[in-house]
């Protein structure tokens, strides 16, 4: 006797011991403030307006009826739409699903079966089989004492407002990459204009080589010489055709079309950069602008709710069902008073001893939880930079092509003497070779700076939010 009191005393104390407990399991990661992110200083020098935000048809002020129509081609027919259109809805069924967890389950059966007994077994009545058929109607219901069903519904919800903002953000992300692409097919035409001239030039040279060597002033070394130019410049002129191909099959994808309607596009014309000017209280209005940030703000409060849901897992459980109905033998009348039967069951349940399955899942929730922190606050802190960089780069851009159409006006300018002295006999091969070059140099740079500009002004666009708006029900609330 003492020794099974002994035995029932150790097992009382090693179920207490491992009772499935919470304590000392939480989550350690800190949403980043975003007053905190310091950018007055960086953006002193640009003019501050609350209508910097870009409008949600951003692309209509580039003044381009043809990139208005290739964007809304992209945003009606490109398949990438389509698979972010089906997260939204998959995140959409798991959140039906989540919700219809915490209602109760109603059901109904019945059943007709005939058995066949052994002659071994005695039955009641003469015969050897058995015909049984019931109807039976059934209740459950989870009371949610604690709300963890209630926390995992919102959770799923705010999965569900997270994927509603990724769909916003791809079609955003789709208007800026068609216009960078068209940035592109415009950059591509002026290289082409760019080594078009040079090989005007080169071979305008090359002829005049050919009649001083035919007059003795030149020899054949220059007259070789002049035609490697004029072979170099057609493999540009080649590579600039190419460039322009490249870039109208990247604004076909994109359209969700095949390459033949790139065939189509015309010749765009060169996208004028916006005004630099800057929203008013940049770190902390984005928060609102710029739907990576509104989506990953959504999975930290999706997160929480996991950790919340988990956590009731812990403490007691409180569920009532209920089996109703009739069950009769034999061929008599199913559906008489005698053969009802019932059964009512509230249950209880408080988790003792799991083996950990508790605290590993609360564990595992509370590192989703800081991972969903880490990750919005990355987004946060490279967002704030990546909006001062890119009004930065487009500052230097300006200075750089006022300096840039200095040099090109030079440039041009040397040219045009140097082929005269060439022409009349008074400058070398070599001097107007040299002068040359460094006159396509120059225009192949004023072309890429131009084209850096209009990238980067699209680009600011992106980082300013794209036009972003919050919908109503994706807008975060201190209710949720």
């Amino acid at each position: 006797m003492r020794l099974h009191i002994l035995a029932v005393a150790v097992g009382l104390v090693l179920a207490l011991a491992g009772c499935a407990t919470s304590g000392g399991i939480h989550p350690d990661g800190t949403l980043t403030d975003s007053s905190s992110l310091k950018a007055d200083r960086s953006l002193a020098k640009v003019q501050v307006s609350q209508a910097a935000w870009p409008k949600d048809d951003w692309w209509t002020g580039l003044g381009d009826p043809q990139l208005n129509a290739l964007i809304a081609e992209a945003l009606h027919d490109n398949p990438t739409l389509a698979v972010a259109d089906a997260r939204a809805r998959g995140a959409q069924a798991a959140a039906n699903a989540a919700d219809a967890a915490r209602d109760p389950n109603v059901g109904v059966g019945g059943s007709v079966a005939e058995t066949r007994i052994p002659t071994t077994i005695p039955v009641l009545g003469t015969g050897h089989t058995v015909a049984a058929k019931y109807v039976y109607g059934s209740f459950k219901w989870d009371l949610d004492l604690w709300g963890g069903q209630r926390a995992a519904w919102e959770a799923a919800l705010g999965q569900l407002r997270a994927a509603q903002v990724d769909a916003q953000a791809a079609r955003i992300e789709l208007s800026t990459n068609v216009a960078r692409a068209y940035v592109q097919l415009s950059y591509a035409y002026v290289q082409q204009d760019v080594a078009t001239a040079e090989l005007h030039r080169a071979t305008e040279a090359r002829d005049l080589t050919r009649q001083r060597v035919a007059a003795g002033i030149d020899n054949q070394i220059q007259l070789k010489q002049s035609d490697s130019e004029v072979a170099s410049a057609q493999g540009q002129k080649a590579q600039t055709d190419r460039a322009i191909d490249a870039a109208r099959s990247a604004l076909s994808v994109l359209l969700g079309k095949g390459p033949d309607r790139g065939l189509d596009i015309s010749r765009p014309q060169l996208l004028a950069p916006g005004a630099l000017i800057v929203p008013p209280n940049v770190p902390v209005d984005m928060v609102g602008h710029r739907a990576d940030l509104v989506a990953a703000r959504w999975r930290v409060e999706a997160a929480s709710k996991d950790i919340k849901s988990a956590k009731t897992e812990f403490l007691p459980n409180v569920n009532i069902s209920a089996l109703a109905g009739l069950i009769g033998l034999g061929g008599g009348n199913l559906f008489q008073l005698p053969n009802r039967f019932y059964d009512v069951a509230p249950a209880i349940s408080l988790p003792i001893f799991d083996g950990g399955r508790r605290r590993a899942n609360l564990s595992s929730k509370d590192a989703q939880y800081d991972l969903a922190v880490a990750q919005y606050n990355q987004t946060l802190v490279s967002a704030v930079n990546e909006i001062s960089d890119d009004y930065d780069a487009l500052n230097s851009l300006k200075v750089q092509i006022e300096a840039q159409q200095r040099a090109l006006d030079a440039a041009s300018d040397a040219w045009n003497l140097s082929e005269q002295r060439y022409k009349s006999g008074i400058g070398s091969y070599l001097e107007a070779l040299s002068v040359r070059q460094e006159l396509l140099a120059a225009e192949q740079r004023m072309a890429s700076l131009h084209a850096q500009q209009a990238d980067l002004n699209v680009q600011l666009i992106q980082a300013l939010g794209g036009g972003f708006r919050p919908q109503a029900d994706t807008q975060l609330s201190s209710n949720n």
